[in-house]
């Protein structure tokens, strides 16, 4: 496996490892057993760390294949130069990506628009820097701070979030996350390119 891109497993995979047939595989998945996400073509697609933690919740022995996997992404670090932003609204991503490519030369600056490009392009491109907008299309934006921030195999990125929620307590949700500092909409971009900075840019 290539150590610099997130391996993730098909559901049929899923059932070579674990000594079953693909339709178990499916019916896990469906049942909420297993932790999956969906490609845009609507196929499943299950991350290593999941797959070792449900094999171990059943008293399966892990093989040797998905420990190596999980162990040649963890050496992998992220790129201090990289910014990437994850916001559906695509303006307020435009006028972010603009403004940060302007103040930050040199630094190369990726948008996403879900959460399903988010987690593929921290994956390929390890970004340094994560501006995460917590309200995202069918994706739970806590879930994904939290497994961006904590997850080894994305590099330990620095976490900022955004947001148009006004919850009680969203701030300190989103610390214990592993979030480095929460912004609420409108958003100053003064504001956001100063804690870019204070991330090592």
């Amino acid at each position: 496996m290539d150590g610099r891109k997130k391996k993730v497993y098909s559901a049929l995979e899923v059932a070579r490892l674990c000594g079953v047939v693909n339709q178990t595989a499916i019916n896990w998945i469906k049942a909420g057993h297993l932790k999956a996400f969906k490609t845009p073509g609507g196929q499943y697609r299950v991350y290593p760390e999941d797959l070792a933690d449900f094999m171990r919740g059943r008293k399966m022995q892990v093989p040797q294949e998905l420990l190596d996997c999980m162990n040649a992404g963890a050496s992998s670090s992220c790129a201090k130069n990289k910014i990437l932003i994850v916001d559906d609204d695509k303006g307020l991503n435009g006028v972010l990506a603009k403004y940060l490519g302007k103040r930050f030369d040199g630094a190369e600056i990726f948008q996403a628009f879900d959460g399903f490009e988010a987690g593929a392009l921290c994956s390929q491109a390890k970004p340094g820097v994560i501006i995460l907008d917590l309200d995202l299309p069918g994706v739970d934006g806590f879930s994904l701070c939290e497994r961006l921030s904590k997850d080894e195999t994305f590099g330990k990125p620095k976490i900022l979030v955004i947001t148009a929620l006004h919850e009680e307590g969203l701030d300190q949700k989103a610390l214990a996350l592993g979030a480095e500092t929460l912004f609420k909409k409108p958003l100053s971009m003064e504001s956001v390119a100063e804690a870019v900075k204070a991330c090592g840019l």
